[in-house]
């Protein structure tokens, strides 16, 4: 059924899920934040951001709540365009109003659609057994359920092959967001498990929540990986310096000996895909080998 079947996704993962499925050739539009693999960059870009760039975390908070407030949404969608483009499925999520598009937002688009309206698949993962079902979701709209066992195959082996744990497991707190504090939650407890450490103050499938700094301090994690939600490394590490130049910060046993890191929430963590195995590889290495970073995972991590 692929052949000639027209899918618009509105979520990076979602489109990440649709290469994994061999239907890159199907995809014919996007949001503006998927970006991976490089070629549906290429692709007409359905929505847009209320969020000014360059923002820093506590301003992107600040805005975000006076939209909210407003009974706004955070993003725009390009009506006309979404319509012109004909999509037969579109791929959106409803786990955060914040981070993507939703259905709500395309309400106005699919009440003014003439002819067949497009099949609407919303994703909303709370884990990762979510993750792969994902996939077969996906691959069933899509009409191709066959190729999702080799999908969720593939990312069981590579979760799979990570390193076995040490025989004293270092206690790993994983932070979504800078300001205000907030410990990744969802899939991320999974992958600081199977990397090799206990994730600390977030349980698997319960979603991310905002944290105080004594709760961190009375945790004393051993290792410190910094993920903001959306953020590249660029852009994550003037706060993240800021942050640990605070005397409070300096306190912590992940901090006085050296084992605080940036890692790229924006392209791995935040996106609940076929890369949270390379996720998975990224936390590994801050559990076994840090100072021996592997060249195709260096530009996912920076020790601070």
């Amino acid at each position: 059924m692929s052949a000639g079947l027209r899918i618009v996704s509105l979520l990076p993962s979602a489109t990440e899920i649709a290469v994994a499925l061999g239907l890159q050739d199907n995809l014919v539009g996007r949001s503006h934040e998927c970006d991976f693999p490089s070629v549906v960059k290429a692709l007409p870009v359905c929505t847009s951001s209320k969020l000014e760039k360059g923002l820093t975390s506590q301003a992107i908070e600040d805005r975000v709540k006076a939209i909210v407030e407003n009974g706004l949404s955070v993003y725009d969608v390009d009506a006309a365009l979404l319509r012109s483009l004909k999509p037969d499925v579109i791929l959106t999520q409803a786990q955060c109003a914040v981070c993507a598009v939703t259905p709500a937002d395309l309400a106005d688009a699919l009440a003014a659609w003439v002819g067949t309206k497009p099949v609407l698949v919303s994703l909303a993962p709370d884990d990762l057994s979510d993750v792969l079902s994902d996939l077969i979701r996906v691959a069933e709209a899509c009409g191709v359920p066959e190729r999702a066992p080799d999908a969720v195959a593939l990312m069981k082996a590579g979760l799979a092959a990570l390193p076995e744990a040490p025989a004293t497991r270092p206690a790993m707190l994983a932070v979504e967001w800078l300001q205000p504090l907030m410990v990744a939650g969802n899939w991320v407890p999974e992958l600081v498990r199977a990397a090799g450490a206990d994730p600390l103050l977030a349980d698997a499938g319960v979603h991310s929540h905002w944290i105080t700094f004594e709760a961190i301090a009375a945790a004393d994690p051993d290792i410190i990986a910094l993920m903001p939600c959306g953020y590249q490394l660029a852009q994550t590490l003037p706060e993240a310096h800021a942050l640990l130049a605070e005397p409070r910060w300096q306190t912590l046993k992940a901090v006085r000996k050296g084992r605080v890191f940036a890692v790229d929430g924006h392209h791995l963590f935040n996106r609940p895909g076929p890369r949270l195995v390379q996720s998975a590889q990224v936390l590994a290495c801050l559990v076994h080998t840090p100072d021996q970073v592997p060249e195709h995972l260096a530009d996912f991590i920076t020790r601070l």
